[in-house]
C-alpha cells in the first residue's frame, strides 16, 4: 500500500488529543485512531478523581488550540503560593509573586481538560478512528497501520500518545526502560477544615511524599486533593479497607504529618491507587515519534507528568513545522531533531523527580539533617525561589 504524506496519532487521551490538534492547525493531514469513551457530566461539587496542575506553558498551549476557554473558571484553582516540609525542620515557602507572575500553576480535572479538547477536535474536524492500534509494519514511505477491526492505514508519520503501556512503543521496538519505585500513588479528594488559601501544600515524611492541592470550595466548604506517595504494600492495605477505617488511617497519619496545618482532613470519596515507575525511551524509530506517557514516566512529587507530555507535543509541532519543504513529516532528520529537543527538559525532569525521591528516602541521620539543611538555605535565597517558581511554571 502506498503512503499518503499524512499522521496518524494514536491514543485519545489529553495528550493524544492535543498532539492531533496542534498539527491539524498547521494544516497537516491528521487523524486521530482510538477508542471515544463516554465522559460523565460535570456535577455541582462532585469532581473527577485525578486533577492535574497545569504549568502555564501548558496552559499557554492550551489556549492556542482553542481549548482552555471551553474550561469552566468555576472548576479549577489557580496555584498562587506553595509550602514545602522536609521530614524534620526544613521548609521552602514559594510564592507566584516572587517572580511576578498570577499563579504558579491552575489545578484541573483531568476530565476537563479532555472534554474541552474534544470539542476543539470536533470544531477543527480532525478525524477519528474509533477503533484500535493492533500492528504496524514499514513501508516505503512510512508505515502502515493494522486495526483491530482490520482496517489498514497508511501514513508517513505515527505518533504513539497512547500511555506508558504503548502498544505502539512495543510494535516499533523503541527501546524503553522501566524502573519500579515501589511506591503507589494515592489520590482522593478532600474536605479541608481550614481554607487552603489557593496555596499547594507537600510533605517529605521520608518514606512517604503528602500532597494537597487547592480546589474549588464546595458547600461543605473549602477542598482538597490528595496526592500520596506511600510504599506499595501499605498503599494496597488502606485501599482495601472500609471506608471508616480509611477515614481513620488519613486522620491519624495527616495529623501526625501536617500538624494540623489544615485542620482535619476528610474523604470525599473512596482513594484511588496506581503504581509508580520511572521509566524513559529512545523517543523515535523509523516513521514513528512517542509522546507523553508513553515517551517518558516521572515521579508525581513534582506534578510534572502532563506537562511534560504536554512540552512534547509542543517540541513535535515546532519541528514538524519548521522542517525543510524537502524532508517528509517522517523524515528520520526531523525526529532525530524531536528527539534532541526533548533530551535536555526531560533528563533534568528525571534529575529533580527521580533524585529527590531517592535524596527523602535515604533514612540515615546525617542525610537527613543535610537535605532539610539544604531547604532551608534555598528558603533564605529569592534568586533561587523565583527560579523554582519560574520552572513550575514551566518557563
Amino acid at each position: 500500500m502506498k503512503t499518503q504524506e499524512s499522521i496518524l496519532v494514536v491514543g485519545t487521551g489529553i495528550v493524544g488529543l492535543a498532539c492531533a490538534l496542534a498539527l491539524a492547525r498547521q494544516g497537516q493531514e491528521v487523524r486521530l485512531l482510538g477508542p471515544r469513551q463516554a465522559l460523565a457530566d460535570p456535577a455541582e461539587d462532585v469532581y473527577c478523581p485525578r486533577v492535574y496542575a497545569l504549568s502555564e506553558s501548558s496552559r499557554v498551549l492550551l489556549d492556542r488550540l482553542g481549548a482552555w476557554r471551553l474550561l469552566d473558571a468555576r472548576r479549577m484553582c489557580p496555584v498562587e503560593a506553595m509550602e514545602i516540609y522536609g521530614d524534620a525542620d526544613g521548609a521552602v515557602n514559594l510564592s507566584a509573586w516572587q517572580d511576578a507572575r498570577s499563579a504558579m500553576a491552575w489545578i484541573v480535572e483531568s476530565s476537563a481538560i479532555e472534554r474541552a479538547l474534544r470539542q476543539a477536535v470536533d470544531v477543527f474536524g480532525v478525524p477519528w478512528v474509533e477503533d484500535t492500534f493492533a500492528s504496524l509494519q514499514t513501508v516505503s514511505g512510512g508505515v502502515q497501520v493494522t486495526t483491530v477491526g482490520g482496517q489498514a492505514l497508511a501514513v508517513s508519520l505515527l505518533v504513539g500518545a497512547d500511555g506508558a503501556r504503548s502498544s505502539v512503543r512495543q510494535a516499533a521496538a523503541i527501546e524503553h526502560t522501566y524502573v519500579p519505585y515501589g511506591h503507589m500513588g494515592v489520590v482522593a479528594h478532600l474536605d479541608l477544615e481550614r481554607p487552603h488559601q489557593n496555596r499547594a501544600f507537600q510533605w517529605f515524611t521520608g518514606d512517604s511524599v503528602f500532597a494537597v492541592l487547592p480546589m474549588p470550595d464546595t458547600a461543605q466548604g473549602s477542598q482538597g486533593s490528595l496526592v500520596w506517595s506511600l510504599r506499595e504494600g501499605r498503599a494496597r492495605e488502606w485501599l482495601a479497607m472500609s471506608s471508616e477505617a480509611q477515614q481513620s488511617f488519613l486522620a491519624m497519619h495527616a495529623q501526625a504529618i501536617c500538624a494540623g496545618r489544615l485542620g482535619h482532613l476528610g474523604l470525599r470519596a473512596r482513594p484511588q491507587g496506581f503504581s509508580l515507575s520511572l521509566e524513559r525511551s529512545a523517543l523515535v524509530a523509523s516513521h514513528v515519534a512517542l509522546v507523553g506517557d508513553a515517551a517518558h514516566r516521572v515521579h508525581p512529587l513534582a506534578g510534572q507528568g502532563l506537562n511534560l507530555g504536554l512540552s512534547d507535543v509542543q517540541a513535535l509541532a515546532d519541528v514538524i513545522e519548521q522542517r525543510e519543504s524537502f524532508r517528509a513529516l517522517g523524515d528520520e532528520r526531523v525526529l532525530a531533531r524531536y528527539r534532541r529537543s526533548r533530551a535536555e527538559p526531560v533528563w533534568a525532569m528525571v534529575l529533580v523527580t527521580d533524585g529527590l525521591q531517592k535524596l527523602f528516602d535515604v533514612p540515615y541521620a546525617p542525610v537527613a539533617w543535610a537535605r532539610n539543611a539544604g531547604m532551608r538555605v534555598v528558603d533564605t535565597l529569592p534568586f533561587l525561589k523565583r527560579r523554582l517558581v519560574r520552572a513550575a511554571a514551566g518557563r
